[in-house]
């Protein structure tokens, strides 16, 4: 099926690279607009190129924007709704890691993981509900893990903010569902990008025995997952968590 999202504007955090940047590609590919949102406009720009190039038209723009600066973030929805008149999708997919054992974890580093990752839903989720509330309709999409329906050693505070996305998720769909308004969740499990390359191969090798797939996924498959929900052929699903994880968590 061709342009899914035919004349629908989209903002997709932490869209210059991985996961995000696929989500938006697709999601242009599909017809969007979609709003590239993140911190290094090198990469950014290269993203909209990307899209330009492959669409042959203007499907995209960077906004440069800390997404747990809540007074920037409401700045930019009102920007991006005046310039595209309203706003249909939000993915909120902004992550980032600050790894360690808890006994040796500093606040600093729990509360930027915080921030990014979780605080960042609540400053883009409740501008743009607004909107999509006074249109009665809309799709958001959180982009949360597997670590925030498992856990891992290392991680209290990634996994902290993973499983509030995921309770966030279901809060917000119950909130607004009445409205036609639907939100859901995606969980990745080991996906092959910059945050993964990383791993020792040691460790890579006991991941893959975890998973029953016996591989690392793509950034395409989990794009394929948000194109799902950001579509209309998930109009009947709401509150949802989709795991994208080879059969990793079951």
């Amino acid at each position: 099926m061709q342009d899914l999202l035919a004349g629908k504007t989209a903002i997709v955090t932490g869209s210059t690279s991985g996961i995000g940047e696929a989500i938006a590609e697709a999601f242009a590919a599909q017809g969007a607009w979609v709003a590239i949102i993140g911190t290094n406009a090198e990469r950014g720009e290269q993203v909209v190129k990307k899209i330009k190039e492959s669409t042959h038209s203007d499907r995209a723009a960077f906004y440069s924007v800390d997404v747990s600066n809540t007074t920037a973030v409401e700045q930019i929805v009102k920007d991006i709704a005046a310039l595209k008149g309203g706003i249909d999708i939000l993915v909120n997919n902004a992550g980032i890691t600050k790894d360690g054992l808890l006994m040796r974890m500093s606040e600093n580093d729990w509360d930027a993981v915080i921030q990014t990752n979780l605080k960042s839903c609540f400053n883009w989720a409740k501008p743009v509900s607004r909107l999509m509330l006074k249109a009665k309709k809309g799709k958001i999409i959180n982009v949360s893990s597997v670590v925030g329906l498992a856990g891992e050693a290392g991680q209290v505070n990634y996994a902290s903010s993973k499983a509030g996305m995921i309770g966030f998720t279901k809060s917000l769909a119950k909130e607004i569902a009445s409205r036609n308004i639907q939100v859901n969740c995606i969980a990745p499990g080991f996906i092959e990008t910059r945050m993964t390359a990383v791993l020792p191969s040691e460790r890579k090798e006991e991941v893959l025995k975890m998973i029953p797939l016996a591989r690392m996924g793509t950034p395409a498959e989990v794009a394929n997952a948000a194109l799902f929900l950001a579509s209309p052929l998930s109009d009947y699903i709401t509150g949802q968590v989709l795991t994208v994880d080879g059969g990793m968590v079951m």
